[in-house]
């Protein structure tokens, strides 16, 4: 029976998320795509995820105890991943408690509520030119030039020009001369300089011009940053002053009707002269809609967005781009380009700014693409002393080792069971998806939104096959049981939900009478099938990369999670089905969020940024699972759930 879930609301983001009574503040927290600061793992020792809980405190924890003086308790602090949700309940999440690594490369302040980069690709500049006289005809573009030269050398596009140069910081220059300018543009800028009488807001990209506004515009310049992910589109449009997040769109990646991976969609391109098209064509066109929707929310013109950033897995920025993925189909499977691309967004029919660029990241090898180069940017993990990995769950599932100084990549074919396909009652993390299923002496579901359930996504995916195992209706090889050959003293609850259709047994979730639809929810042998497959190729990815590396999983320090949904995944049934290392401590494991995004943020804000991406992508080593002797073994042995 469906319980009733609560209401956790945090602030200042304003982000609310459903949840069960004794869920923890930090899991709610990820429901609501906020991820915090767990150096720890979340055992409570570290005291990074401090929160203020408003309304609605739980009683404090001996833990919290050790961690706060009795006044900071009395006044509603506590640590997220000790205090568990009692009721309705709002929470102040300080700036020091978000996860930093969301954060590589760009400027803080302390106590900022977003970050700020000090070299953003796209800067404006509110200028007023001496007009021409005589003894003085230099030409309009050297004048705007001279302007911009003697307007000073603080680099902000924004508003906070005064502020920043007067807190101490070193200033960077506003554009690389000479500057130089577009012929379209060129051909308007005589009559536009003398018809704004001479002043108006110069935008640049780097050392080029790329318009000249009316007025001082400076406090309206935006980016957005892509996820072009298999399954799930992603956007995000940022403030290019202050890096702060204005709006969030995603939706379906419209190309799963031509299939539902990469390969599929390799395949289509091949069969079907019209295939590039259709594939292309599908993409842009979402991510146009997306754009539209952003702007819609911030209340903005599309002309306001300079600049745009895609992350995805190597076909994907292809079909995005338009260049045929072939030969990614035929060994040895050989991308198009390596370094990240930088054009007009114009050139792929995207409505922003009419010069506004677009820059796709770097890949670095078959199907290990800009989304890798984003998360290893976004981690830090190029930076790591120990051992650590880095694993992006999704319908491509990419894996990367950091060992002995040295950075190694992989893919694996995990199929799109994690993002809720080819699953019968399978659907992405929205409302009424099943999210958590946990066992308490009767079973227990969380639904996203708080409504009746619809289906399942790829975190309760998890939790209902661990949960399965521990009470073993499930077998290690994936048979799960009859109604005639269930264990001794099970649970009657879970006893009465294994049921028979035509011969094949399901596990049922939800009573049709609590549904949505009318329908019950159930979990087929089929789906566990397809589990299988999508946790024994990261598996065994992990596997060969770390035999590779002459390592053990447990001489990790640490094991990074990113992906669309990774942040809500329970680590305890992850690692109980083998999806992630059981062999090492909890604690080692780290929630990253989605990393493919918050790359691509980096990227949008920061040109260093897209420096670091390109140097990574060439320092990466590439290994092509698929020729490794021991990956075919490796992978059936991986099919096979722990038995402990």
């Amino acid at each position: 029976m469906r319980e009733t879930e609560v209401l956790v609301s945090f602030r200042p983001s304003s982000k609310e998320v459903y949840v069960l009574r004794g869920t923890r503040l930090v899991e709610a927290a990820a429901g609501a795509g906020i991820v915090l600061e767990l150096p720890c793992g979340g055992e409570g020792i570290c005291g990074k995820c401090r929160v203020k809980v408003a309304q609605g405190a739980a009683e404090p924890t001996a833990t919290e105890r050790r961690q706060f003086s009795p006044a900071e308790l009395q006044a509603g602090w506590r640590l997220a991943c000790q205090s568990p949700v009692c009721g309705p309940t709002e929470v102040e999440i300080p700036a020091t408690s978000l996860a930093a690594a969301q954060y590589k490369i760009l400027v803080q302040t302390e106590g900022a509520a977003a970050p700020a980069s000090d070299d953003p690709p796209v800067r404006k500049r509110y200028v007023e030119l001496a007009p021409p006289a005589r003894g003085d005809d230099a030409a309009d573009m050297l004048r705007l030039e001279r302007a911009l030269e003697k307007s000073g050398t603080g680099s902000e596009p924004c508003r906070h020009d005064a502020a920043r140069t007067g807190s101490g910081e070193v200033p960077v220059p506003v554009f690389s001369s000479p500057l130089t300018v577009d012929l379209p543009l060129l051909r308007e800028l005589p009559a536009r300089l003398r018809e704004l009488d001479f002043r108006g807001t110069a935008v640049l990209d780097d050392g080029r011009l790329m318009d000249f506004e009316a007025g001082n515009t400076t406090a309206d310049a935006f980016a957005v940053a892509i996820d072009i992910g298999t399954t799930t589109l992603v956007a995000m449009l940022l403030d290019l002053g202050t890096g702060s997040e204005w709006a969030v769109a995603s939706r379906i990646n419209p190309q799963t009707r031509f299939g539902d991976d990469v390969l599929s969609r390799i395949l289509h391109v091949r069969q079907n002269p019209g295939g590039l098209r259709q594939l292309h064509e599908a993409i842009v066109l979402a991510v146009d809609e997306m754009l539209g929707e952003l702007c819609l929310q911030a209340g903005i013109p599309r002309e306001r967005i300079y600049e745009l950033t895609f992350a995805g897995n190597t076909t994907m920025q292809q079909l995005l781009c338009g260049v045929d993925p072939s030969w990614l189909g035929e060994v040895p499977f050989v991308p198009a380009g390596g370094r990240g691309l930088v054009f007009r967004a114009a050139e792929l029919g995207l409505h922003i700014h009419p010069r506004g660029i677009a820059c796709v990241l770097p890949v670095i090898g078959s199907f290990v693409g800009g989304d890798t180069v984003a998360g290893i940017l976004a981690t830090g993990l190029a930076d790591a002393a120990a051992p650590t990995l880095l694993v992006d769950i999704g319908t491509n599932g990419e894996i990367v080792l950091m060992a002995g100084g040295r950075l190694s990549a992989a893919s694996t074919a995990a199929g799109p069971a994690f993002e809720g396909a080819r699953i019968s009652c399978g659907m992405r993390g929205s409302a009424g998806a099943i999210e958590k299923v946990a066992v308490d002496g009767r079973l227990r579901i969380n639904v996203i939104g708080n409504v009746p359930p619809v289906g399942l996504c790829g975190s309760g995916l998890i939790d209902v096959a661990a949960e399965l195992l521990r009470h073993r209706l499930l077998a290690a090889n994936g048979k799960l049981q009859p109604p005639d050959q269930l264990p001794g003293n099970l649970l009657p609850d879970l006893a009465q939900r294994v049921v028979l259709h035509d011969g094949q047994v399901s596990f049922q979730l939800v009573a049709p009478a609590e549904t949505a639809q009318g329908q019950p929810i159930e979990l087929t042998q089929r789906d566990l099938r397809e589990l299988q497959l999508a946790t024994g190729a990261i598996r065994a990815g992990i596997a060969i990369l770390l035999r590779r590396a002459g390592l053990k999983p447990d001489d990790l320090d640490r094991v990074l999670i990113g992906g669309g949904f990774g942040n809500f995944i329970r680590r305890s049934n992850a690692q109980r089905i083998g999806l992630l290392p059981s062999r090492i401590e909890r604690g080692r494991i780290r929630y990253m969020g989605n990393t493919a995004l918050a790359g691509a943020r980096l990227a949008a804000l920061s040109r260093r940024a897209r420096t670091l991406a390109d140097e990574l992508a060439l320092r990466i080593e590439h290994v092509d699972l698929s020729a490794d002797a021991e990956f075919h073994r490796c992978f059936a042995e991986s099919m096979i759930f722990p038995e402990t």
